[in-house]
């Protein structure tokens, strides 16, 4: 759900779709704006839930290989030496 001030979006509906948009969001105690916010939210999300999913076990399963061909450079342009005491989750 939405926190603080959102930006405003206006959208064109053919009269079937709103009519039937705004059933659902009636049913489910919404405005037809908190049903529409809701959807896009829930879609962006599962997206990015998606892609972040698929990007770890990318890296999983070629990290070896990755430091093999080009080492372990764990803070790219950290200045020499520094990376020595940096903790190691902090990349």
């Amino acid at each position: 759900m939405m926190v603080g001030m959102g930006k405003q979006t206006n959208i064109r509906l053919d009269d079937a779709v709103k009519a039937a948009a705004e059933e659902r969001a009636k049913r489910r105690g919404l405005s037809l704006q908190g049903y529409v916010a809701d959807l896009i939210e829930a879609d962006v999300n599962q997206s990015r839930a998606a892609f972040m999913a698929g990007a770890s076990a990318f890296l999983a399963a070629y990290t070896d290989s990755f430091e093999t061909e080009l080492g372990e450079d764990r803070y790219p342009g950290l200045p020499e030496g520094l990376d020595a005491t940096a903790p190691r989750n902090a990349a």
